[in-house]
């Protein structure tokens, strides 16, 4: 066996089959980068006098085979040298396509963006079954689009409405999914990837379809005319990666024996394009501030390695969000005690809980197998059993703090000095909370704040109040993070971060209502700027009562800026609540939803003056928050907005989206 290693990489040739392990020294997981593809280049002409009659890629990684190119190395390339490094990229795997000899990629762990197209430069492709393997191109998510060689050669091996459905969309597929779409022709378990992988190189190499009715430039054309049409109507024009991936990736489905370099070209100067924009610089700007928040810290002077970690936990309360929560701990392989005041509330969200799981299994989140595993992971009681053995519990009551009072007490006669008490509030005070009577140790209580669906959401405001101890943030930072939720870290205020920054801009769109605007025509003004959904809608949504309710909570403590405008106050009154109730501000009728007509006046303002005055409400709450520090700083109210509200990412969250209106108005 003769053996080569650098930094980044080793080639080995065991029984005359050449093995290229990933594993880069210097950092956890593999990235590709400069120093990387030098390696990779000599590792392949070594191939040539080697006189291997084979070659597998795979990872020593845990938990990665290779995630993609290194964002902080590829962005500080601009011009010439940046088109240079992705010419580079594509070369390289190319040399690795032209092979003279089977090539399989074994892969294990998280195989995305530069990974996948590393992956496609081999003939065959095996995947683990392992949960931490996950396949795909979330280069649109950031604004780009997979440039070295991954746009031309994945029309020609799924067929061109594979190709563009598994890029537009970024999404990320086990390896079940991978197999199912035609990515991967095997999965095997882990311990049997390199097993495998020679025993394919010693076999025959498949017979891929050539996919002709799909890859033919006519049909190409049509596709690309009916996606941009769909695309258009989905993103407003908002983001260019989406059409000019469509654009590359529909006029590289030809054959698999067509020449790359046309399409190598066009992928490498849509690359350059793009990288230039505003939407790629605000989203990668989000992406790394995901990053940071995954190992941020509250307090360096915690010394976290002393901490417990979070084995047991209990949530009380088997509502919505209760149930949502439990089901979501238990999903992460955490037993958790699920509690209500009565059997038969607990029922119910044991069903909640059983739903969601069949949910995953539809999503191919889990197998039946491994969902009913993990539901009984969640134990249900009535009963008021002893919780000292919990590291944390998260209450999920009503919101009435009177009631919440008389919990937190019970909950500190029945756990430990220790356990972390959480509240999942919204809006309610918990300093308050933490200092009624009958509060013992109130260092360990703070607010863990989900958003609803809880499935869903990536984000958790966690609340910290004047008692809260450091050690007690840095173990709910920890537990949220094993969740594989984003945590931001707010101070304990009336509204927290997001309902505080949401609110005036809602309130203010019903403002506009009074005022004779249509309801069509704010939400449409909305859905221009970038938001998912029309502030009038997401009233809806939300419930007309229980947004006054918070509305009002929020007038006391900050004033006019959101009191409730009257008309709100009739819909309530009479009963329109919402989807909830049928009505609002709009009609829903057998999933149909008309919106409602008031007093509209004759002089309706611009679309455009519309989103402003509404984009502009969240930005001074947003800056008011910040002045207040309910928030370490701009960066924390970007991210939360974005994660909580689906606030137009593309925007950056309403601290740039100021920052830059400021900058230009400058100039």
């Amino acid at each position: 066996m003769n053996s080569e290693t650098t930094s980044r990489l080793s080639l080995q040739i065991m029984d005359g089959i050449a093995v290229l392990t990933l594993d880069n020294a210097e950092r956890p997981i593999n990235l590709v980068d400069d120093a990387f593809l030098t390696e990779l280049e000599s590792a392949i002409g070594q191939l040539a006098t080697s006189g291997a009659k084979g070659l597998v890629i795979l990872s020593a990684k845990a938990k990665v085979f290779l995630a993609g190119a290194d964002l902080h190395s590829l962005g500080s390339l601009r011009g010439e040298a940046l088109s240079a490094m992705i010419t580079r990229g594509q070369q390289v795997f190319e040399s690795i396509a032209r092979l003279r000899l089977p090539t399989v990629a074994a892969i294990h762990g998280a195989c995305l963006g530069g990974g996948l197209e590393l992956a496609l430069a081999c003939r065959q492709r095996i995947a683990s079954d392992s949960h931490s393997t996950k396949i795909g191109f979330p280069e649109t998510q950031l604004g780009l689009l997979p440039a070295w060689g991954g746009s031309t050669r994945l029309p020609r091996l799924l067929g061109l409405p594979k190709a563009l459905s598994l890029i537009l969309s970024g999404k990320q597929l086990d390896a079940g999914g991978a197999k199912h779409v035609g990515l991967i022709d095997e999965i095997v378990p882990k311990e049997r990837l390199l097993e495998r992988a020679i025993a394919l190189i010693e076999g025959r190499s498949p017979q891929r379809k050539t996919h002709f009715w799909t890859n033919n430039s006519l049909v190409a054309a049509l596709i690309r005319q009916s996606s941009q049409r769909q695309l258009l109507a989905k993103t407003h024009g908002h983001y260019p990666a989406l059409l000019t991936a469509l654009d590359v990736v529909s006029r590289a489905g030809m054959s698999p024996q067509a020449s790359t370099a046309a399409s190598f070209e066009r992928e490498r100067n849509a690359f350059l394009e793009l990288v230039e924009g505003d939407t790629t610089h605000q989203l990668i700007r989000l992406f790394f501030l995901q990053e940071d928040a995954k190992s941020r810290r509250y307090d360096e002077g915690v010394d976290i390695r002393s901490l417990p970690p979070t084995r047991s936990t209990a949530v009380i309360g088997a509502g919505v969000m209760g149930s949502g929560i439990a089901q979501f701990t238990a999903a992460r392989g955490i037993p958790v005690l699920l509690a209500d005041i009565d059997a038969a509330r607990v029922a119910q969200g044991m069903k909640s809980v059983a739903r969601l799981f069949d949910e995953a299994v539809r999503r191919h989140i889990f197998t039946p197998h491994e969902a009913e595993r993990k539901r009984d992971l969640v134990a249900p009681t009535a009963d008021p059993v002893s919780l000292r053995g919990c590291d944390l519990v998260i209450e999920a009551a009503v919101e009435n703090l009177e009631v919440k009072k008389k919990i937190f007490a019970d909950l500190c006669a029945r756990s430990s000095d220790r356990t972390v008490l959480a509240t999942n509030t919204s809006a309610l005070p918990i300093t308050e909370l933490a200092k009624s009577d009958g509060i013992t140790h109130p260092e360990r209580i703070l607010g863990i704040h989900f958003f609803n669906p809880v499935s869903r959401m990536k984000l958790v405001e966690i609340v910290v109040t004047e008692l809260t101890s450091p050690e007690t943030v840095e173990r709910a930072l920890a537990f949220v993070r094993v969740l594989g939720k984003t945590p931001v870290v707010v101070k304990d205020s009336p509204g927290f971060l997001v309902n505080r920054i949401l609110m005036p801009y809602l309130v203010e769109a019903a403002r506009l209502v009074e005022s004779g605007v249509s309801v069509a025509r704010i939400d449409q003004a909305m859905l221009d700027f970038g938001m998912p959904m029309g502030p009038l809608r997401l009233l809806d949504e939300i419930g007309l009562d229980v947004a006054g309710h918070v509305a009002s909570t929020m007038t006391a403590a900050f004033g006019d800026r959101f009191a409730i405008p009257a008309l709100l106050d009739q819909l309530t009154s009479e009963g329109k609540l919402g989807r909830k109730s049928g009505s609002g501000f709009y009609d829903y009728d057998h999933r149909r939803e008309t919106p409602c007509v008031f007093q509209c006046s004759q002089d309706q303002p611009g679309l455009d003056h519309i989103a402003r005055q509404l984009a502009d409400c969240m930005s001074r709450e947003a800056q008011l928050c910040l002045d207040e520090k309910i928030v370490a700083d701009a960066d924390s109210i970007d991210l939360a907005m974005v994660l909580g509200t689906g606030y137009a990412p593309f925007r950056g969250g309403p601290m740039k989206y100021q920052s830059i209106l400021s900058e230009r108005a400058a100039t």
